[in-house]
């Protein structure tokens, strides 16, 4: 038994990931023959059926399932002896794959992941930006931002800041319609809502800020509504700029246009639930020294406000 490229044994987990011998092949960069060919060579070297296949999907055998796991390994050791190499050298070589929800990016993130990667040239990042909270395991994502608090197991937190939502809207907006002084004015209002992973974020909890640290028990909900709703965070956020109605967003994301005036913040009395917002990352994977240092880095940028 002799396995003879580490490139089959990329296909051989992109295959069991995606369930998929084409996606695969999308995935490396390679054509859907090129693929078929490799891990028949794969199979024909190991002289077992690494796959079982069906009209709609590739399932690894057992005996598939068995080399998955050292094949994952194996990798996972290689990198990690790149990722020492390269450090010892004082370089940061290879591919981060970075997933952030879409207004934390687009108002935040990206200027200072410029300032990264001219500190370091030999780092190549795949930025995914999606308000759908992706599966750093089965989506090959190296870390990911995300608000809220950590329930899956297989995953391990770095947290980066605590953050509450802010209820503001344009001056246009409010040259239009009395500012509200307490929750259920809310109800008098156009309130811009958006889906998170738990469905459409129109449920705004708030507690007076008289009452000290947040209680939960004391909470008050009001149900909001409103004429637009959009998948996408940062296009509620445009719409909020533009003066269209009243936002519930997270402080990270208005920080800028709080300060600029471009959004005034509502409702003083009262405070929302505050929140972690963390960098996450699998549990049971290496992670190589570049992808230390971006969360390193984006750690000391939230810090410094």
């Amino acid at each position: 038994m002799k396995i003879e490229s580490t490139a089959d044994l990329q296909l051989l987990l992109h295959t069991a990931r995606s369930g998929s011998l084409s996606a695969a092949a999308r995935t490396l960069g390679i054509t859907p023959a090129a693929a078929s060919a490799a891990l028949k060579r794969l199979e024909r070297q190991l002289g077992v059926r690494l796959f079982e296949r069906s009209t709609r999907a590739l399932r690894p055998t057992p005996a598939g399932q068995t080399l998955l796991g050292y094949a994952d390994r194996a990798l996972e050791l290689l990198a990690e002896a790149e990722s020492q190499v390269s450090a010892e050298h004082g370089a940061l070589l290879g591919t981060v794959r970075l997933a952030a929800p879409s207004d934390l990016a687009r108002s935040l993130v990206v200027p200072w992941l410029d300032d990264f990667l001219a500190q370091h040239p030999g780092v190549q990042l795949a930025l995914s930006v999606s308000d759908r909270v992706l599966d750093v395991v089965r989506d090959e994502v190296d870390v990911a931002l995300r608000f809220g608090v950590l329930a899956d197991s297989r995953l391990v937190a770095r947290p980066l800041a605590m953050t509450d939502r802010a209820v503001c809207a344009a001056p246009a907006y409010l040259a239009r319609h009395a500012a509200p002084r307490t929750p259920q004015d809310l109800l008098q209002h156009n309130c811009l809502t958006y889906q998170v992973a738990r469905g459409r974020h129109d449920r705004w909890r708030f507690l007076p800020r008289a009452a000290g640290p947040w209680q939960e028990a004391q909470a008050q909900e009001v149900r909001v509504r409103g004429g637009r709703t959009a998948d996408d965070a940062a296009i509620v956020h445009q719409w909020a700029v533009a003066g269209r109605g009243v936002l519930c967003k997270s402080r990270l994301d208005v920080a800028g246009d709080l300060r600029s005036g471009r959004l005034v913040e509502l409702l003083p009395d009262w405070q929302t639930e505050p929140y972690p917002l963390n960098a996450v990352l699998p549990s049971g994977r290496f992670a190589p020294a570049r992808v230390r240092a971006l969360v390193d880095f984006l750690a000391a940028r939230f810090a410094a406000g």
